[in-house]
């Protein structure tokens, strides 16, 4: 089979290399994906855009991105779209208008129930198959033939899971992958650990980063141990502070007690709270709303990302309620997705 890929996110190709393992070796990738997984069309740097303005200078280079795509799909069987809406719903349907009776397969969906609803009606329209890692999410779809729930990609990615509280004397520490993330939350956490002395503090980072980019964005962290792995160091320490994101479900996943917090842009702030119409920042705590129970842990946005409120949070977390929700939220989440979209790819 000749699987037309279109996988243009770091964290999309995490998921597609889980997924791989499951597919059949006649299975073959063409596409867009990182270049460890085949022979791509494109190198995912050449991808990377950082603001609006690259955005515009690209995109001469997206519509061309796109042609290249729709008319290598003609010699493919099916096709799978993962995440990127704003470019993959645009690729859907040109695809559509031009194989009606093509295979669209779609793994990791745009979150239509946080915001943009109107893509729903937009993905039942061009695509064949529809692949939710999120419990919820078919609620909003009209038609369920569509729209499966295959599981979470985080747990076929975390092989460890804490089996009982611990007090290890690790604190880590994930302020974020995005330069204005890290600046605006590393002088709170520089400060932080000076209160809660006696203990290793972990500072997680992505390992992309190179030398020379994180003695420039992240100063002097000669008071911290450096770890590239997260989620053998978060299973490793007591206590985390994390920055909102994906990092936030692992680290729920996984059982360790942590208090989110982030601050934005005020503009981008502004922008996201007139859009975005949801109780909760972190994934864990979406979940654990649409069952009916509180949330599992603190979130600190914006001005109440303070030094006493991120130490006050640590002191008073029930940490034992904390490892027992985490359970219960890996139930709720069932299993991994990987071998369910192996399975509805090659069915």
């Amino acid at each position: 089979m000749k699987l037309l890929v279109c996988a243009m996110e770091a964290s999309s190709n995490v998921h597609l290399k889980e997924l791989k393992k499951y597919l059949n070796d006649d299975v073959k990738l063409y596409g867009v994906f990182d270049k460890e997984l085949g022979n791509p069309l494109y190198d995912l740097t050449a991808l990377a855009i950082m603001g609006i303005v690259d955005a515009l200078k690209k995109l001469r280079f997206f519509f061309k991105l796109r042609d290249e795509l729709v008319k290598l799909a003609s010699s493919c069987d099916k096709v799978l779209l993962m995440d990127s809406s704003g470019f993959n719903l645009p690729l859907a349907k040109k695809l559509k208008e031009t194989y009606p009776n093509k295979e669209i397969i779609y793994y990791i969906l745009p979150q239509a129930w946080a915001w943009k609803k109107g893509r729903v009606a937009k993905l039942e329209k061009y695509c064949s198959k529809l692949c939710s890692i999120i419990p919820f999410e078919g609620e909003m779809y009209s038609d369920k033939n569509k729209i499966t729930y295959v599981g979470h990609p985080l747990l076929d990615e975390i092989h460890d899971f804490k089996e009982e509280i611990s007090n290890t004397n690790k604190i880590a520490f994930m302020p974020g992958s995005r330069k204005t993330e890290i600046t605006n939350l590393m002088p709170i956490f520089k400060e932080l650990i000076k209160k809660i002395p006696n203990k290793e503090y972990i500072l997680i980072i992505p390992a992309k980063f190179d030398d020379e980019y994180i003695k420039k964005i992240y100063g002097d962290i000669s008071d911290f141990t450096i770890s590239k792995n997260t989620h053998k160091t978060l299973k490793e320490c007591e206590y985390a502070f994390i920055c909102s994101g994906t990092a936030t479900l692992e680290a729920a996943l996984i059982g360790i007690p942590f208090t989110l917090s982030y601050i934005a842009k005020k503009f981008d702030y502004f922008i996201g709270r007139m859009f975005v119409k949801l109780n909760y920042v972190g994934l864990a705590n979406i979940f654990f709303e649409k069952m009916g129970k509180t949330a599992l842990h603190s979130e600190f946005i914006q001005e109440t990302v303070t030094l006493d409120n991120l130490l006050n949070d640590y002191l008073n977390m029930d940490k034992k309620l904390f490892f027992e929700n985490s359970r219960l939220l890996r139930d709720y989440l069932k299993n991994g997705s990987s071998q369910n979209v192996a399975k509805i790819i090659q069915n």
